[in-house]
């Protein structure tokens, strides 16, 4: 295959924690008030990860507000495909304590998806999903899918089992989001075992983002997808690294 018959497309995950900012391991107490009230400098930082985000392709959001208290009834994925330079986004709320504070999946992208899909994730506590987008028709057609696991390891067995259902059939194909998890884990073997995706080939450790010691945020891809580049990005003054990674599609895939 030689270069005319692929595309270069530049990805990237983020869990924005719905533009909250977390410096160190006391300011989850100290500075919880964020959480819930829409105080601090959000905007700032959805601005700061807007202009990051405007340089890739397609973009991944875990923990975006849709529009509650917190995001001052914003929704921060809308927000950011206006002013990072997306023609196309979708949402995928998932948790909603009252209407103080939201979380969602999202999608940024600047190639028009065919179809765009949701899906609520099976797990002990309610609240998870996968959000989907395919690009090209039919099964040959490259899809993204954009998760948040759950924290324990049962949860996110049942999580993994049912996207691996999702994603067996897609031989170009892309999940990426908020494991909770290193790859090595024995629940991520469905993945590998289930769908075309493959392990990452080095681990880029995002957790905490002042101290990355942990990968639990990943961007796995299929066999057939060349990639390269994956490296953590500060996502402003979120408690978790971005990561991007450039993957070279099959033009075929994307018509």
């Amino acid at each position: 295959m030689t270069a005319a018959d692929t595309r270069r497309l530049k990805l990237l995950s983020a869990n924005i924690q719905a533009g909250s900012s977390t410096r160190r391991y006391s300011d989850y107490v100290t500075r919880s008030w964020s959480h819930a009230l829409p105080t601090g400098n959000k905007r700032v930082s959805l601005d700061s990860i807007a202009k990051m985000a405007g340089e890739h392709d397609i973009v991944g959001l875990q923990e975006a507000d849709p529009g509650s208290l917190r995001s001052g009834f914003t929704n921060q994925t809308h927000y950011l495909a206006e002013q990072g330079g997306f023609d196309y986004w979708s949402h995928q709320p998932n948790r909603n304590v009252g209407r103080v504070a939201s979380s969602a999946n999202g999608l940024l992208s600047k190639l028009e998806p065919v179809e765009v899909s949701d899906h609520a994730l099976p797990g002990r506590i309610g609240g998870r999903g996968v959000l989907m987008a395919r690009f090209g028709d039919g099964d040959e057609g490259l899809v993204v899918a954009v998760a948040h696991l759950s924290l324990g390891a049962v949860s996110r067995r049942s999580q993994l089992a049912f996207i691996a259902e999702l994603l067996a059939d897609h031989p170009h194909a892309v999940l990426m989001g908020d494991f909770n998890c290193v790859p090595d884990r024995p629940e991520m073997d469905l993945l590998y075992t289930r769908t075309h995706l493959r392990p990452p080939a080095f681990c880029v450790p995002t957790f905490p983002s002042w101290r990355p010691q942990r990968a639990i945020d990943h961007i796995l891809v299929s066999e057939r997808l060349a990639f390269a580049d994956a490296r953590a990005i500060p996502a402003a003054f979120s408690d978790h690294l971005a990561l991007a990674m450039s993957i070279d599609v099959p033009q075929a895939a994307l018509r």
